[in-house]
């Protein structure tokens, strides 16, 4: 039994090979602004993960490039900047409001209000109550009348 165990351990057992990136800063203020810049910008590959969360091998091109620039000492604006020009408004999670990504940053609020108006018509119309036909009105009579007994 135990050699099944070991086995499956063996065949199941995989070997993680991540590597650690380890960066040297000049400062904490520095680093503080690395950490800052690398969670703002998006993983193009992975798409919902910020360049911090993610492993994929361009995440670690951009956090090196990203590294770099400002070691150079370029500020991080002058890195977002060249990460926009270079990969499009995409590569930020708040991309900047200009024409292009206005729809972007409206576009949740107009729906919203789409949804609250219907909502409100919705709710007018239910609230629209019309008088009980007679035969609604005998039903319930008799309804009524049945429970009465019973009691």
């Amino acid at each position: 039994m135990r050699k099944l165990y070991l086995l499956c351990f063996v065949l199941f057992a995989t070997v993680s090979n991540a590597a650690i990136e380890t960066y040297d800063f000049e400062s904490a203020q520095m680093e503080a602004n690395y950490f800052k810049l690398i969670k703002e910008l998006r993983c193009l590959v992975c798409q919902n993960q910020n360049l911090a969360d993610s492993n994929a091998d361009l995440a670690r091109d951009l956090r090196s490039q990203a590294y770099k620039m400002l070691m150079q000492g370029d500020s991080s604006e002058q890195v977002v900047d060249y990460m926009v020009a270079r990969y499009g408004d995409f590569v930020m999670y708040r991309p900047r409001l200009k024409p292009s990504t206005l729809l972007l940053w409206l576009g949740p609020f107009v729906l919203l209000a789409l949804v609250l108006v219907l909502v409100i018509r919705s709710m007018r119309k239910k609230q629209v109550l019309q008088p009980p036909d007679s035969e609604s009105m005998t039903r319930a009579e008799q309804f009524l009348s049945n429970t009465e007994d019973k009691l």
